[in-house]
């Protein structure tokens, strides 16, 4: 499905990351796993991915920092001949209530999961307009459609990241380039796995299928949208969240 395709995934170490850089070489692509801090980890991913048969590469970036991303944009260009594919899934949170919320915390998770969007769609578009092909995949929330107590920051982050879907998705639509978003919900990950079970208890009590997702259900939206299968599809965020929101 994926067959020649280059995609980069940020923040792909670990949780919904990973399984979308597992997912999109099963079926096929070269793919790129980002990581900022977990070099380790990001190498465990592309060990895995070799051991399966598929073809992967960890590359260190910061993509709050617009020379790192701008760096790893040139490398995989230059060593790979063309990016095919970019699936901004890198996030931070740094949860508090408005009243006791930082200054900083806030810019924080601003400047990694907007910005680090926004610079990595800066750097990638005009190789994928001079491709006349690309597949944008932004990693939103559910929290970004509903708002959480808590995650101003981190709402604002990914509701931007809707509004900025559907702007790049006019801009370069003409040049056979899609852009889309994904939204999940009460995800079953290391983030969400520590939470106390009480809460852990009313969030699926809130789902209309009573469960938690997996990250293989985002991965495997990801996928689709990353395919030609997808290929009328622009503008759109696609809620997989069982439900949670409608």
């Amino acid at each position: 499905m994926l067959e020649n395709k280059v995609a980069i995934v940020t923040g792909a170490s670990r949780g919904i990351g990973k399984e979308t850089a597992l997912t999109l070489a099963s079926y096929g692509a070269t793919v790129i796993i980002n990581y900022n801090g977990s070099k380790e980890k990001a190498e465990a991913v592309v060990e895995e991915i070799l051991e399966a048969g598929g073809c992967a590469k960890a590359i260190q970036a910061n993509v709050a920092d617009s020379d790192s991303v701008k760096t790893m944009i040139d490398d995989v260009k230059k060593e790979f001949g063309r990016i095919d594919i970019l699936v901004n899934n890198a996030g931070i949170t740094k949860d508090n209530l408005l009243m006791g919320m930082k200054e900083e915390d806030f810019d924080a998770v601003i400047d990694t999961n907007l910005k680090g969007a926004f610079l990595c769609m800066k750097h990638v578009i005009r190789i994928m307009m001079k491709q006349r092909y690309g597949r944008i995949i932004n990693m939103s929330s559910v929290t970004g459609v509903m708002g959480n107590a808590g995650q101003v920051n981190y709402a604002a982050s990914k509701a931007g990241l809707l509004g900025m879907t559907k702007s790049l998705a006019r801009e370069v639509g003409s040049r056979g380039i899609t852009v889309n978003a994904v939204a999940p919900g009460f995800i079953d990950t290391e983030m969400t796995q520590v939470l106390p079970e009480n809460v852990k208890e009313e969030m699926i009590a809130s789902i209309p299928l009573k469960r938690a997702g997996q990250t293989k259900d985002i991965a495997e939206t990801v996928a689709f949208l990353a395919s030609d299968k997808a290929a009328y599809i622009t503008g759109q965020t696609i809620s997989v969240d069982g439900g949670m929101h409608m």
